[in-house]
C-alpha cells in the first residue's frame, strides 16, 4: 500500500509576516468583506431580491462566506500558523521556518495547471488589447430584442417596441461570449462578432463591462493565489460595474437607485464612455496585480 506524499516546507518565500501581522490583516480583510455584503445578507434573511447587487451572488454564485477568506498569496510565509484553520486548508503547505505556512503553489499547478493557465492568458491577452468604447452596453439590450418574456421581471423603460427600435437604430458590437450567449435569437445575427468559448481569450478587451466584471471571477479562480485585497477590489469593481450596466439597461432601475444612462441619447452615450474608460483603467490594474501574483515555477 503506498503512502500519499505529505507536503514538504518549500523553498524560502519572498516575505515574512509575523503572526500579529497577518492575523491582524485578516481580521481586516474579513471586516471589509462583511461591510461590502452585509446588505446583500440582511436583504437574503429578509427574502428581498436585488435586481442589481444580487447578480455578484448568483450569476457568480459565489457566497459571501468565500470574500471573508484573506489569503496572502503565492511566497508570503505565514509565521506561527501551523496551529490555526489555516492548516487544514487546500494549497498550504510548510514554509521555511518552523510552525509557518506558505501556498503551495507548485502543488497547486501540478493539479489545476490546464485552468490557471486560460485565466492568466486571459488577463494578459484582455490587458494587452486597446479598449473599444462603441458598445454602449448595448448587450442588455439584445437580450430581450423581440421578446415577449425577459430574463428579469422588471418593466422595459422605453417599452418592448421602443427597446426594439433602440438595437434597429445601432451597431451591435458585443465581444463576450456569456453576454452573446444571452441574446435573442433575433439579435444573434445583428452582432458584428459571433463570439464562442473557444476565442474568448481572443475576444476579450478592456472595454468591455462584463470583462472587466469577470476580473472578480479569476480572482476567485486564482484562489490562494490571488492576495486577498486584490481579490475584494475586484468585487468592488464588479459591484460598480454592475450598477452601470444596469442603469444603461433597458429595464427600469429607478426603484432600486438605478437612475438611468440613456445610451439612447448622445448624452447618455457620452456618460456611459466616460464611466466606462475609467472601469477599463481599474480593471487592467487589477489584471496587471493578478498577473504579478502568478508564479513562474
Amino acid at each position: 500500500m503506498t503512502t500519499p506524499a505529505q507536503p514538504t516546507a518549500l523553498r524560502a518565500p519572498v516575505a515574512v509576516l509575523g503572526a500579529d501581522e497577518w492575523l491582524a490583516r485578516e481580521q481586516a480583510h474579513a471586516d471589509r468583506a462583511d461591510a461590502l455584503t452585509a446588505a446583500h445578507r440582511e436583504r437574503r434573511l429578509r427574502g428581498e431580491a436585488h435586481p442589481i447587487e444580487d447578480f455578484l451572488f448568483t450569476y457568480y454564485s459565489y457566497s459571501p462566506g468565500l470574500l471573508r477568506r484573506w489569503h496572502p498569496g503565492a511566497g508570503v510565509e505565514l509565521a506561527d500558523a501551523a496551529g490555526s484553520p489555516r492548516a487544514e486548508w487546500r494549497w498550504y503547505a510548510p514554509g521555511a521556518a518552523s510552525g509557518s505556512l506558505v501556498v503551495d503553489h507548485a502543488a497547486m499547478r501540478r493539479e489545476k495547471g490546464a485552468m490557471l493557465g486560460v485565466v492568466e492568458r486571459i488577463l494578459r491577452r484582455t490587458a494587452a488589447r486597446p479598449a473599444q468604447f462603441g458598445c454602449f452596453g448595448l448587450h442588455e439590450w439584445a437580450m430581450v430584442y423581440r421578446q415577449g418574456e425577459h430574463r428579469h421581471p422588471v418593466p422595459l423603460r422605453l417599452g418592448q417596441a421602443g427597446t426594439d427600435e433602440v438595437v434597429e437604430a445601432h451597431d451591435i458590437r458585443c465581444t463576450h461570449f456569456d453576454a452573446f450567449r444571452f441574446f435573442t435569437p433575433d439579435a444573434v445575427p445583428r452582432n458584428r462578432f459571433a463570439p464562442t468559448r473557444e476565442t474568448q481569450p481572443e475576444l476579450e478587451q478592456p472595454g468591455c463591462l462584463h470583462a472587466n466584471m469577470d476580473v472578480y471571477k479569476w480572482a476567485v479562480k486564482l484562489g490562494p493565489l490571488a492576495p486577498g485585497e486584490v481579490l475584494l477590489d475586484a468585487f468592488e469593481l464588479a459591484r460598480d460595474i454592475r450598477h452601470l450596466d444596469m442603469q444603461a439597461s433597458p429595464y427600469d432601475m429607478a426603484p432600486w437607485g438605478g437612475e438611468a444612462v440613456r445610451i439612447e441619447t448622445p448624452e447618455g452615450k457620452a456618460e456611459y464612455v466616460r464611466r466606462q474608460r475609467g472601469f477599463a483603467e481599474r480593471a487592467n490594474a487589477l489584471r496587471a496585480r493578478l498577473l504579478a501574483a502568478l508564479p513562474t515555477a
